[in-house]
């Protein structure tokens, strides 16, 4: 119930003066209501339903306001038909006023949850990121954001239900303490009865996180994978698996449904049965009056719902509980791993300007503190300013970790990352990711146009800049040959292109920026020869202008390179000149000549 708490003091400070007035328009809504079944008696009596005083002292003028007692006959019936009717719609106006601030207050403050557990994303380090899946942050972006804001209100309605049963409780008490308080024994007693359910909408409320998460991951990895799917003819195993777990999902719901109607029951039934019994009571025992019996078994016929809505709101309640838990926790973890502030580092930081060059001095980093073993160890490395440097090594030899590290993406555990000699810190890195231009082995383009996809790296590039970057990635012309040219759309993950057309997309989207440093993890390997002769005369033509770090496996690819670094399990074990390294027989990188040859 911790987590509970956590989140309606955020909801506190969010929703500030509104939420105290919708409170406290929800209590006057209460005693509204209250007034108006106070005027039921009055009303009975000028009817000439009940007589005008009770045996035992609770007289006529004293239920009777003071305004109709002093009307004269014939019209106190219709006044006081007319003050029911006054309370009565203006408890209806406050509620409709009450609905509209409650469901204002509910989406700002989910609103203001999205933004900020997707503002503590951005800001997570990247080494969060590689231990999750992605799937986990869109489940808690959706369903958990959803449940925790639900059982937030939830939990206030609750609480304002509570205050309205009091109100009525105090009328009743005042009309009968005999009757109010065996009607609050039997509620008691079927509270204590209902917790069963109560723990049991709980453990539904764990199934269900657990099955939504699981949900998700899966569907995101299928559609992810769905090419392999067919191509492999695994489409009948795959359904099985998604039918199983739809029907686990379908189970959960029907159980929480049993669980809420088995507590309905229990509630109807016993009220039936207890007001049947203290109908008899007050009748045969006890000799209250007619009226009086029929005001009260008025009041509990409303109040009795309110017993039942407790119940049922503490069921949903506990349902929500995991989802409290499960967001709590997750931003816990991220708020250990922030390493900026989103919205005031992206106005101050303008890109790095290098002058001479990134150095790794003594660089130790590992994933996982807990391992024994290091990613990269005891890396020293200087990359000169305007020069092209290679990286190369067999997969698994942290060719791509090393880069991280120099982009500020991975802290080093041990040794530091120097930019012109000044040791890179949390609040330079920003900048220096904004000095760089990225092309990967595996392109990413947004399910929008290639203008859209070009702006999201240079929003105030115009059309003739765009149009350049195409030309400079030689992608210009199959561009034109498009329907719509820059406005095609491209699908999920630029699914209408090539793999070598989204690689060259992703390449002018990187030279539009301008970046001081360009770096290309793989970026050739989905390229024909025509293609990649293309990508390499380009990349000539920026030799000396930027900064560039190249990450291949084609050796070939990389001749034109200023140094090369060969890796192998973490470490530097060469580093040189191309014609220097491929000329040391026996060397690691001879080998790797030797086998792309041989291949």
């Amino acid at each position: 119930m911790k987590e509970l708490f956590v989140y309606v003091r955020k909801l506190r400070q969010f929703a500030g003066l509104k939420l105290y007035l919708s409170m406290a328009g929800m209590l006057a809504a209460s005693l509204l209501e209250g007034a108006g079944i106070f005027l039921l008696l009055p009303l009975l009596t000028l009817a000439g339903l009940a007589g005008s005083a009770a045996s035992d002292g609770l007289s006529l003028p004293l239920l009777m306001p003071a305004p109709l007692r002093e009307l004269p006959d014939g019209i106190g019936l219709p006044a006081a038909l007319a003050m029911f009717a006054a309370i009565l719609t203006g408890q209806a106006e406050l509620q409709r006023r009450l609905s509209i601030l409650s469901e204002q207050i509910e989406q700002g403050f989910i609103r203001q949850l999205r933004q900020d557990f997707y503002r503590a994303l951005l800001q997570a380090d990247w080494s969060f990121f590689l231990k999750q899946r992605r799937s986990d942050f869109i489940h808690y972006l959706t369903g958990e954001l959803s449940r925790v804001s639900y059982g937030v209100t939830l939990f206030l309605q609750q609480a304002m239900t509570l205050l309205f049963t009091l109100v009525q409780l105090g009328l009743a008490l005042w009309l009968s303490v005999e009757l109010t308080v065996g009607v609050l024994c039997g509620g008691l007693l079927l509270a204590l009865f209902a917790r069963r359910y109560t723990r049991k909408s709980r453990r539904i409320g764990e199934a269900t996180t657990s099955l939504m998460q699981l949900y998700l991951a899966g569907l995101t990895d299928h559609l992810g994978g769905m090419k392999e799917i067919k191509s492999g003819g695994m489409e009948r195993q795959h359904y099985g698996w998604f039918q199983e777990l739809c029907g686990r999902m379908e189970r959960n719901m029907v159980d929480f449904s049993t669980v809420q109607a088995k507590s309905r029951f229990a509630y109807k039934a016993a009220s039936a049965l207890l007001i049947a019994l203290f109908a008899y009571a007050a009748l045969a025992l006890l000799h209250v009056q007619a009226e009086k019996l029929a005001l009260i078994l008025i009041i509990f016929s409303r109040l009795w719902p309110k017993f039942q809505s407790l119940q049922s709101g503490a069921e949903q309640l506990a349902q929500s509980l995991p989802a409290f838990k499960a967001l709590a926790d997750l931003q816990s973890e991220l708020a250990g791993v922030q390493s900026m502030d989103v919205e005031k580092e992206q106005d101050e930081a303008g890109p790095a300007a290098i002058q001479l060059g990134i150095a790794c001095s003594g660089v130790y980093y590992r994933y996982d503190a807990d391992a024994s073993a290091y990613s990269l160890e005891d890396i020293r490395l200087f990359i000169p300013a305007a020069g092209t440097t290679a990286i190369v090594g067999q997969s698994g030899a942290g060719k791509s970790t090393l880069v991280d590290v120099l982009v500020g993406l991975a802290v080093p555990e041990r040794g530091e990352v120097l930019i012109d000699g000044k040791p890179l810190t949390e609040a330079d890195a920003l900048a220096l990711r904004r000095s760089v231009g990225y092309v990967s082995q595996d392109p990413f383009l947004f399910h929008a146009s290639i203008r859209d996809n070009l702006s999201a790296a240079a929003p105030e590039a115009s059309e003739e800049e765009m149009w350049e970057a195409l030309r400079f990635a030689a992608a210009d012309r199959f561009v034109r040959r498009l329907t719509d040219g820059l406005d095609t759309v491209l699908g999920d993950r630029g699914a209408r292109l090539s793999g070598g057309e989204r690689q060259r997309i992703v390449l002018a989207r990187a030279i539009l920026r301008r970046p001081a440093i360009l770096i290309l993890d793989e970026a050739t390997s989905a390229l024909d020869g025509e293609n990649e002769a293309l990508i390499q005369e380009a990349l000539e033509r920026l030799h000396g202008k930027m900064t560039i770090v190249v990450i291949a496996h084609r050796l070939s690819t990389i001749r034109g390179a200023d140094q090369v670094v060969v890796m192998e399990n973490g470490r530097i074990v060469q580093q040189g000149g191309y014609r220097e390294l491929a000329g040391d027989i026996g060397g690691t990188f001879d080998m790797m000549l030797g086998r792309t040859e041989a291949g």
